[in-house]
């Protein structure tokens, strides 16, 4: 596995190691990028001659990104794997400037970090990519650790990127809470034993994301912030 050398930078800057700590998915929990995505791996099977209708795609998001390929592709020779991956991020990149964070994102980061919890950036997302969302996001200050692709070998529905940001932040899932938008997410927090908060902003439905482990269900982080004293992030805060 490859460690970063940006992570001694991200530990939590405030002396607060071992606080509880809120996980969250960054693409389409936080920022507003799944249907970017869509576009961009659409364009990216195109250049292959791989017809992929957009549903199927959606369906994908938030998944490991090689499982996505390799399933949607048909199990294609490696070197068109890694085409299609490599198109994806061109394109992907080539659309940055239409990415614009989720209604309340920064407002829900900044409450949560005011309640004395981490605030974790538990992404799966390539260090290019993850640069361009936290740019978007603009919450750096209260940002205390993020994860990327670069941290596992398989991502979501895996639970290791997960397990990662446990690590990292110094916490039990016992005292920590997970965030996400999708399948794979819930998938992946009910196996690192993590409670898993569900939003509605990836364009999943309440029903899917709690048969997959999810509640409550909110429909994007303004939602979920005008209801944070009724939520596990809430019951986590340390007492004054």
């Amino acid at each position: 596995m490859n460690q970063p050398t940006a992570e001694i930078l991200e530990r939590p800057r405030d002396g607060r190691g071992g606080a509880p700590a809120a996980l969250f998915d960054v693409d389409g929990t936080l920022v507003d990028s799944n249907y970017l995505h869509i576009h961009a791996w659409q364009r990216a099977f195109e250049d292959e001659g791989i017809s992929v209708a957009s549903w199927r795609l959606h369906r994908s998001i938030g998944m490991d990104g090689a499982k996505l390929v390799r399933s949607l592709s048909g199990n294609a020779p490696s070197d068109v794997q890694d085409r299609l991956s490599d198109a994806h991020s061109r394109y992907y990149r080539d659309l940055a400037a239409q990415l614009e964070p989720l209604p309340g994102a920064c407002a829900l980061l900044r409450s949560v970090a005011d309640l004395g919890l981490q605030v974790v950036l538990a992404s799966s997302a390539p260090e290019d990519e993850l640069e361009i969302l936290r740019k978007v996001l603009d919450c750096e200050d209260v940002v205390s650790i993020t994860t990327s692709s670069h941290d596992v070998d398989v991502a979501k529905p895996e639970p290791g990127i997960l397990q990662v940001a446990l690590d990292r932040a110094g916490v039990t899932a016992e005292r920590a809470v997970f965030v996400g938008d999708s399948v794979w997410d819930a998938r992946a927090a009910t196996r690192a034993g993590l409670p898993c908060i569900g939003l509605l902003s990836g364009g999943i439905s309440g029903a899917e994301l709690q048969t997959a482990g999810a509640s409550p269900i909110f429909a994007d982080p303004r939602d979920l912030l005008e209801n944070l004293d009724f939520t596990r992030i809430a019951e986590l805060a340390p007492a004054d």
